[in-house]
């Protein structure tokens, strides 16, 4: 009895409020009162029966947010607006980014012409030497009497061969006999200077300047030519050493200026002294050397370091990140603004920078819509506000025409 009760009491309270709310009215959209209220029962209906408020006036769910705008847009007279700002094109420098260390020009093996014994080392390890400095000194030996008894022989044919003119000139000697003086002279004149560089052989003298390193022979030690007095680092000029991508082996050229930073914070300038005719099999990247001037030997050899390699310029327009947007097909590019309507231009990135993004494929001067670009739609007529103050008129000028005065 007691459930009997209970459901008949709840049945008698669903249908009293069935019944209060058949009186009420039913409000669309939070409009008040004769805004679009309804009486509740027929709207129900129109509900059920696939009407209702979103009939009149339904928007598309597959519409962008800038095709509703622009729908929106065009059953009204006010148009979209935007701002835009004008861009002119720039030379871009197009630098390429090397990685490798510095390497001396030349390491030279010192070695003398002569054989005999190291009677002294002139030099020390890690001593800075020039061009023409002794090394190393070898045993003299009979070398010096050598050149006494050569140059005693070309004093006596010098001698010989004045007096035997004299008496041709007085016709007290005859003519013939002029030849094989002078033939004696020039043998005693390549005597002598024979035993003088033979002499001379022994102070061996350095080729290059630099620094001495190892191998230093030593008091003592016999020396054979070919075998190393002192070696010495030409560290003036000092080399770069790195390579090239085969993408960007066809700007290298040689003369192209770059600025090196070692590891350990030296910056210099340099310049390209020389591209490989062949690639690198493993990386297919061309190698490179980059001369540095090193006249106080401050860059050593060997150093970690990174070079900038400047390969010319470009044509290019640096814009804000911001303006970059995306086509229904997904292309990268900007919104413009030309002869008040909207233009899509597809651009191709290539460079980002702290200053912004370098692209290419604008007119050489462009309106390109920085705010609210989002919101309109190519072909769309819009109220554009240029914050820069003059306005493109040149907007659909060739890209070429851009590029004099440019160089590529």
């Amino acid at each position: 009895m007691r459930a009997v009760y209970s459901y008949g009491v709840a049945g008698i309270i669903l249908v009293a409020g069935a019944a209060w709310l058949a009186t009420g009215t039913f409000v669309a959209g939070g409009n008040g009162p004769g805004n679009g209220e309804r009486p509740i029962i027929p709207a129900l209906h129109a509900d059920a029966s696939g009407g209702g408020h979103h009939a009149e006036g339904a928007i598309d769910p597959h519409l962008t947010i800038a095709e509703r705008v622009a729908e929106a847009g065009g059953a009204s007279s006010d148009l979209q607006s935007v701002r835009t700002e004008t861009y002119q094109i720039q030379a871009f420098r197009i630098e390429v980014p090397l990685r490798g260390r510095t390497k001396a020009k030349s390491m030279a093996t010192i070695t003398p012409e002569t054989s005999g014994i190291v009677t002294a080392v002139n030099v020390t390890k890690g001593q800075t030497v020039a061009v023409g400095d002794v090394l190393c000194t070898l045993d003299q030996g009979t070398r010096a009497a050598a050149v006494a008894t050569a140059q005693a022989s070309l004093a006596q044919a010098q001698s010989d061969f004045e007096t035997n003119k004299s008496l041709r000139e007085k016709g007290l000697a005859p003519a013939n006999t002029a030849n094989a003086l002078e033939a004696g002279l020039k043998a005693a004149q390549a005597q002598f200077d024979q035993a003088t560089a033979e002499f001379d052989r022994t102070s061996v003298k350095t080729t290059v300047a630099g620094v001495v390193q190892d191998p230093v022979a030593t008091v003592g030690s016999v020396l054979s030519p070919g075998a190393p007095c002192a070696t010495v680092v030409e560290l003036d000029p000092m080399l770069f050493i790195g390579t090239v991508p085969e993408a960007r082996v066809g700007l290298a050229k040689i003369g192209l200026k770059a600025r090196i930073e070692t590891i350990n914070g030296q910056k210099i300038d340099g310049e390209v002294s020389y591209i490989s005719p062949t690639a690198d099999d493993a990386t297919r990247s061309f190698p490179v050397e980059i001369q540095i001037p090193n006249a106080d030997g401050a860059v050593l050899s060997g150093i970690t370091a990174t070079a900038m390699v400047e390969m010319g310029t470009l044509p290019a327009h640096l814009l804000p990140q911001s303006t970059l947007t995306l086509n229904d097909e997904g292309t990268i590019g900007i919104r413009a603004v030309e002869n008040g309507e909207v233009k899509f231009y597809p651009v191709t990135i290539v460079s980002d920078s702290r200053e912004g993004v370098w692209v290419t494929g604008l007119p050489p001067r462009v309106d390109v819509i920085t705010v609210g670009q989002e919101f309109v739609v190519p072909g769309q007529k819009v109220d554009a506000t240029n914050v820069t103050g003059t306005p493109s008129t040149e907007t659909g000028a060739s890209p070429a025409a851009a590029t004099e005065g440019v160089q590529s």
